[in-house]
């Protein structure tokens, strides 16, 4: 039974597995996208989110702790500039998981894994989200007198 254990192993050792998510992720946060099967493209995500979060608050520990699970100076300096400006008012959920079909050679599951807010294509459809309005509206000053219904119909 594996009650409890949720880490998928993906069939490496821990040094390679986690060497192999901190290169996956690094691409993810240059490329804003990449192909790979539908197991990784999982557990990267598990990878991945908890960094995005703490890229949104730009702290030198945050830093120190991002580059420690990623191992490049670049992908850290882009995760800080880049990706956490344009996610900074979302509250989680940053990569998506489209599956692709079957690879040719092997048949394995492929999908896409992508950072949500550089999809333009699921983005442009969606109009922004408007501010919630707390209290009623007032009316303006230079509103429009009633027309009377009355004189216009006796005019014709």
């Amino acid at each position: 039974m594996r009650h409890g254990k949720k880490v998928n192993h993906l069939g490496r050792k821990t040094a390679h597995r986690k060497a192999m998510l901190a290169n996956m992720a690094c691409s993810l946060i240059e490329h804003k996208r990449i192909n790979t099967t539908v197991a990784k493209a999982k557990a990267l995500k598990q990878f991945v989110e908890p960094l995005v979060t703490k890229s949104k608050e730009d702290t030198t520990h945050n830093r120190r702790i991002v580059f420690s699970r990623l191992r490049q100076k670049e992908a850290v300096t882009e995760l800080f500039r880049e990706v956490a400006t344009k996610v900074g008012d979302r509250p989680g959920g940053y990569t998506r998981i489209i599956k692709l079909g079957n690879r040719l050679g092997d048949n394995a599951d492929m999908a896409m894994i992508e950072l949500v807010d550089y999809n333009e294509l699921y983005n442009a459809d969606k109009p922004k989200k408007k501010t919630t309005r707390r209290g009623r509206r007032r009316g303006s000053k230079t509103a429009t007198p009633p027309v009377d219904v009355k004189a216009t119909n006796e005019e014709e």
